[in-house]
């Protein structure tokens, strides 16, 4: 009997054991199983998986997904609340993206979403760039780490206030080209490159062990809507390369019924909760979860307007009333970043507005990550809906003044033109996407010099065909500026012979919604006329400012000390002196007209006197310990020094409506 009651009891004990393992197991990865949890539909619907703690024996079993059931997500079967926010890795420098997904699970949330910009991962044709700061996969397996969800909008369009909505510009070489509809030059170019993104993305799906628990397909189609075959040619290029887990759509409400495709959840973007707008959601799919996509937290800027803010409270008691409908939640932007480059978007409603290179969106972070009164007013509500403790904040880094920079030497654009640049002949205006260049893709972004030979004064007409903004000038002599509201221009008389006339034309962004995609060709689109009279005969440069040109532009001479006035255009340099370890700063240039910022080669952005924007943001992991070179390529006027501060101004605030 001993014996057997020994095995017994040692089966007994092994019994226990295993129940003791379970429990455990329950209480930290499935707590609304456990029965001592009370009111466990409220609270334990908005617990989320611990990531960054799931061992392989946690991920065992990974078959079932994000799923919908009735009105609520399930994830593996369990109930489950999306609580997301907007990152975007192309929009902040790679060493603070961790930095960013802290502040994320400090917040509370559970789920990272972000675009994915084809325009800067195939800037040319054929080939495609994921290294760096561009590096997706090493970003969603950031995510993963630091245990966040994560929601994957790969377009191929994006919107997002970003050029061309991240479409790249060689798609406009194609005089026929019918951007977003299944046009063949189009889906032959998207099926290239989601063959090369699927690579990098099927494997980091969930149901692969990895953090991916849906895909969005396209983005806010319902606004465009020009092909009806559209959205399902784009749900199975997704298919069809491996995708498998939740397919969404994102639209706002007067678009939500045209962006709709079958077998993909229907989510709404919105700021303010209008009565009824998200049972609106129920009349375009009966019985799902619903899920706001796309909640703006902010809103923002254009060059000459205000810098649109969105009161904290308003936001937070939004936030609060959408989560008490049952609903998900993704907050666009959590972190908006910074429009660096040349790389901002634009609008085109009754006139064409450019956007600001700061992406600050008065989001709940702001553009240099620091936390803001709504980060902490979203983590006491986000806190009492889990009814757990959330993760301490990190600490924010300080951010340094380093007083004035002086810019001591200038060279002026017509003294470079020679030694770096070689024109293009042709005798019609050529539009900078069609310009014989990058091999053959043309140029995307930046400056178009078009000079030409007149033979005396008159009246110039653009016939609207300046795209952006072009400063004349008769030989050197600066005659005027001509844009969508300045269609002409009188140039003077001058002595007999010929003279060089120079369009100095800067692409300010290309539009990034609505129905004018097609056409964004940039730089002169068609023919200027002279007293009527067509030019012809131009030699074209090319002004897109790479790092191999900066770089070639230190070892040019001519480089002259800097006058007590000058008028550009002209490229100034200076340098940035930094005794211990560079911090974030932003650079202030007052005094100075129009232009762009490059430090140690790096494009900080676009800058312009009219604002609202008053400072770029220079990233400390830019700088460097002792010297850092500044260069300016100013338009016009140039001041003497600009000014490193510890805070940025984004000009005079206006409450988003």
């Amino acid at each position: 009997m001993w014996p057997c009651g020994g095995r017994r009891q040692r089966r007994l004990g092994g019994v226990a054991l295993l129940l003791v393992v379970l429990w455990l197991l329950l209480r930290r990865y499935y707590p609304c199983l456990l029965p001592v949890v009370s009111e466990p539909c409220e609270n334990a619907v908005l617990l989320r998986f611990n990531w960054s703690e799931l061992t392989p024996l946690g991920l065992w079993g990974r078959t079932l997904g994000l799923q919908t059931e009735h009105s609520q997500f399930l994830l593996e079967g369990m109930p489950f609340r999306i609580l997301g926010g907007s990152v975007h890795y192309f929009r902040v420098p790679r060493e603070y993206w961790e930095d960013r997904m802290l502040k994320m699970r400090a917040c509370g949330l559970n789920t990272l979403t972000t675009y994915v910009p084809w325009n800067l991962h195939e800037k040319e044709r054929g080939k495609f760039d994921f290294s760096n700061n561009l590096d997706l996969r090493a970003f969603l397996s950031l995510a993963a780490k630091n245990g966040l969800w994560v929601i994957l909008r790969p377009g191929p369009y994006i919107c997002s206030e970003w050029d061309l909505g991240g479409l790249p510009s060689w798609l406009l070489q194609d005089p026929e080209m019918q951007l977003r509809t299944t046009y063949k030059g189009f889906t032959e170019a998207v099926d290239a490159y989601f063959d090369r993104l699927m690579r990098i993305v099927v494997p980091l799906q969930y149901k692969k062990g990895g953090p991916i628990i849906a895909v969005q397909v396209e983005n806010e189609y319902g606004s465009y809507a020009k092909d009806p075959n559209y959205m399902t040619y784009v749900k199975m290029a997704l298919l069809n390369r491996g995708i498998v887990e939740l397919l969404m759509t994102s639209d706002n409400k007067n678009g939500l019924s045209f962006g709709l495709v079958e077998g993909a959840l229907a989510t709404v973007n919105f700021q303010k909760l209008e009565p009824g707008l998200l049972k609106y959601l129920d009349t375009v799919q009966k019985d799902q979860p619903k899920m706001v996509m796309e909640y703006w937290t902010g809103w923002f800027d254009n060059w000459g307007g205000p810098h649109y803010v969105f009161d904290a409270d308003e936001m937070v008691n939004t936030v609060a009333s959408i989560l008490k409908t049952g609903a998900s939640i993704n907050l666009y932007m959590f972190h908006g970043g910074t429009n660096f480059g040349f790389m901002n978007g634009a609008l085109e409603a009754d006139e064409y507005k450019s956007d600001v290179t700061s992406y600050d969106y008065d989001a709940v972070l702001t553009e240099a990550g620091d936390y803001t009164s709504k980060f902490f007013k979203l983590r006491q509500l986000f806190s009492m809906v889990i009814g757990q403790p959330l993760p301490l904040p990190p600490m924010i880094e300080s951010k340094a003044s380093y007083g004035a920079i002086l810019l001591h030497q200038y060279i002026s654009l017509w003294d470079v033109l020679p030694a770096l640049l070689q024109p293009m002949k042709s005798e019609f205006p050529v539009n900078m996407e069609n310009l014989h260049l990058n091999d053959s893709i043309g140029q995307p972004y930046g400056y178009v010099l078009y000079e030409t030979v007149i033979f005396g004064g008159g009246h110039l007409h653009t016939r609207d065909h300046v795209r952006d903004r072009a400063q004349v000038f008769v030989n050197t002599v600066y005659v005027g500026e001509l844009d969508y509201n300045t269609v002409e221009l009188s140039i003077p008389e001058g002595q007999q012979g010929f003279r060089q006339l120079r369009l100095l034309v800067e692409n300010r962004g290309r539009v990034n919604y609505g129905l004018a995609l097609n056409e964004q060709r940039k730089g002169l689109i068609g023919d200027v006329f002279l007293n009527k009279t067509p030019l012809r005969n131009f030699k074209i440069y090319s002004l897109e400012m790479k790092p191999a040109f900066m770089k070639s532009l230190q070892h040019v001479s001519g480089w002259s000390t800097v006058p007590d006035y000058f008028v550009g255009p002209a490229f100034f340099r200076g340098r940035l002196w930094i005794e211990q370890q560079p911090q974030d700063t932003f650079l202030k240039l007052q005094g100075w007209e129009k232009g762009v910022v490059f430090v140690n080669g790096q494009n900080l952005g676009r800058y312009w006197k009219i604002g609202p924007q008053e400072t770029l943001y220079l990233p400390g992991p830019w700088l460097r310990r002792g010297g850092n070179e500044i260069v300016i390529f100013e338009e016009r006027t140039a001041g003497r020094i600009i000014q490193s501060v510890d805070i940025p101004y984004l000009g005079r605030t206006q409450y988003v409506d």
